[in-house]
């Protein structure tokens, strides 16, 4: 099957803000939603390859890319309520949800603040809301966090940068030579792009769901696949885990040699596996 139309692009001002979108492909909707690092950019290797089967759309959440600032005085509100109000504006009332990092986080408290609109759920290297960190079951994430944290304190954007591609890229047990160079730029490209913007600081986080999600994965009832890297950081394999055993038929896919960005590091194989499960539905 191939794109019957060119890729629709636009802005959609809503809840306050204007959220840059790209919608490629036909049939049933499957939104792709990018991480804490990167930006809708992320989905280079899957927009066009998952828009011969679905109708994909791909976005660059609040204060990231090319979407809207977050200011001082920015209105309260949620990353899940941005999402619903995107997909009210494209006309879309039911989805596949796919998110990595953050965006796996998001999409998974989008599916139970909003289950009558996901049909499918793919965590990808996901976070979960409620979780919470210990730094000395990883010191070396630990430390590298902290390192993040000290160069943007001192505005060395390039040393944050680096830091946070080896902490998650990289991963704690591969030194850059040992990644693809290419992946390493794209990711520090789309990083060092969303550092540059001009949000206030002193903006106010998005509101989180409550409970949080870690408390209610049984309340997701729909198939639901959890794809990880073998070479990520701690957190992301333990809450893999607990995604796995918290949701009721949900399946876990391991890809080896591959990070936090698995979907750019084995393109090919990451999409087969989830055009298979999709396919299975």
């Amino acid at each position: 099957m191939s794109i019957s139309k060119q890729p629709q692009t636009g802005f959609a001002e809503l809840n306050g803000t204007r959220l840059y979108y790209e919608v490629a492909g036909e049939g049933h909707p499957l939104v792709l939603v990018h991480g804490g690092l990167v930006d809708r950019r992320l989905w280079n290797d899957q927009f066009d390859v998952f828009a011969q089967h679905y109708k994909v759309i791909r976005y660059d959440i609040r204060g990231f890319g090319d979407s809207g600032l977050v200011t001082a005085d920015t209105q309260p509100y949620s990353l899940r309520g941005d999402l619903y109000a995107l997909l009210q504006w494209l006309g879309i009332e039911k989805t596949y949800v796919l998110g990595l990092s953050m965006g796996g986080g998001m999409a998974i408290d989008f599916t139970l603040t909003y289950p009558e609109m996901v049909d499918a759920l793919i965590p990808v290297a996901a976070g979960v809301s409620g979780f919470q960190s210990k730094a000395e079951d990883d010191p070396v994430s630990a430390a590298r966090g902290a390192a993040i944290d000290e160069a943007f304190a001192q505005h060395d954007i390039p040393r944050a940068v680096e830091i946070s591609l080896q902490m998650w890229t990289d991963g704690p047990g591969r030194s850059p030579e040992e990644v693809d160079s290419t992946v390493r730029e794209r990711v520090r490209a789309m990083t060092t792009r969303n550092c540059n913007r001009p949000d206030d600081e002193n903006a106010s986080f998005p509101q989180k769901i409550e409970p949080p999600a870690i408390t209610r994965l049984n309340e997701i009832h729909v198939p639901t696949l959890i794809i990880v890297g073998d070479q990520d950081i701690r957190d992301i394999s333990i809450i893999a885990d607990m995604l796995e055993s918290g949701i009721a038929g949900a399946k876990k896919v391991i890809i080896p040699g591959t990070a936090h960005h698995l979907n750019m590091e084995k393109p090919q194989e990451f999409n087969q596996i989830v055009l298979d499960f999709l396919a299975g539905l």
